[in-house]
């Protein structure tokens, strides 16, 4: 995302459905008898009582299927990832699958592990032993799989269609090729959900308000204590949150490279010398290869007036568009 985008046809690109290879993405296992208790004191978001789903079919909704952050003591994301219940077998020991960026995926295991103690579990970065891939559209039912883990993602409206989208994990057996088209419209779909994804750039850089995480559901405020806990519900309720997650974009000169990544900051063109924000994600649009869409965070108080620009106030203009669901009130 630092190089100007390669035109791909449009021939080739189906926005419909597709099936995408995620090598951007990671798995992490935390298993054992005392696993859901240790998740539920170090995690965002309520994991007790998550409904069991058998290997080989789709965990799929708000009982099976959890959005979860992790924080420093500080209240900052470490880390943010799509949670499900799937043990081994129908009797054996919990085991919490965690969909992450795999730039994370790691250090974030190896963080939990600390805590571990006298617990009886195990935490585990299983990435580089299980592939991840996304199906997205009508084809998202096809990621049953025997062996595979797969959990339902909330659905894209996307060019008036509501699309569809399922993480799956399967282990690494052979080879898997690469679809380009179908991996940049999964991370369109993605971008446009507005539910936002830590990323190495973007550690430790958001209070869970500030990219919106309580209003996609990623926070459970009446679930007992993990770490930042207290800032993150001083936020809430004391309404210090001055800044949010919202989607933009802008048009790419293809002559020009520009970097557009996560955790390259934006500048508001009344003041050059501080940040006013910072991309969250981005992609390219594949049906306007021009076309550049962005998670950003942003001040509020810049949207008010004058121009949000990336990179510096000599960088593009962003247009902002509308979330696709309501903010909760802080």
């Amino acid at each position: 995302m630092t190089i100007t985008p390669k035109n791909t046809p449009n021939s080739l690109i189906n926005p419909s459905f597709g099936h995408a290879s995620l090598s951007h993405w990671g798995l992490i296992f935390v298993e054992g008898v005392d696993a859901a208790s240790f998740l539920q004191n170090q995690l965002t978001n309520s994991i007790l009582g998550l409904k069991r789903s058998k290997p080989g079919k789709i965990a799929e909704g708000p009982a099976a299927v959890r959005l979860v952050g992790y924080c420093s003591p500080k209240g900052r994301l470490l880390a943010s990832a799509w949670l499900a219940l799937i043990p081994q077998s129908e009797q054996g020991e919990d085991r919490f699958a965690l969909f992450i960026s795999k730039d994370i995926a790691a250090s974030t295991a190896k963080r939990l592990s600390m805590f571990v103690l006298r617990s009886k579990v195990k935490v585990s970065d299983v990435s580089d032993a299980w592939h991840i891939s996304g199906f997205y559209g009508s084809q998202a039912d096809a990621a049953n799989a025997t062996d595979s883990l797969a959990l339902k993602m909330p659905d894209v409206l996307y060019q008036d269609q509501s699309i569809a989208r399922v993480l799956m994990a399967t282990p690494y057996a052979s080879e898997y090729s690469v679809d380009g088209a179908a991996l940049m419209q999964w991370n369109l779909l993605e971008v446009l959900s507005a539910i936002p994804r830590i990323v190495l750039a973007t550690q430790e850089q958001f209070v869970p308000q500030m990219i919106n995480f309580e209003s996609v559901a990623g926070v459970d405020f009446k679930k007992g204590c993990y770490p930042g806990q207290e800032i993150v519900a001083r936020s809430q309720y004391r309404g210090v949150i001055k800044r949010r997650l919202q989607i933009a974009g802008f048009n790419i000169d293809l002559s020009n490279s520009i970097s557009y990544a996560p955790g390259v900051e934006l500048f508001h063109s009344d003041d050059a010398s501080q940040p006013a924000g910072m991309v969250v994600l981005s992609a390219i649009d594949p049906q306007e290869p021009d076309s550049i869409k962005l998670q950003i965070e942003c001040k509020l108080e810049a949207l008010e007036y004058g121009e949000i620009h990336l990179g510096s106030v000599a960088g593009p203009v962003l247009k902002m568009s509308l979330l696709p669901y309501q903010l909760i009130e802080i």
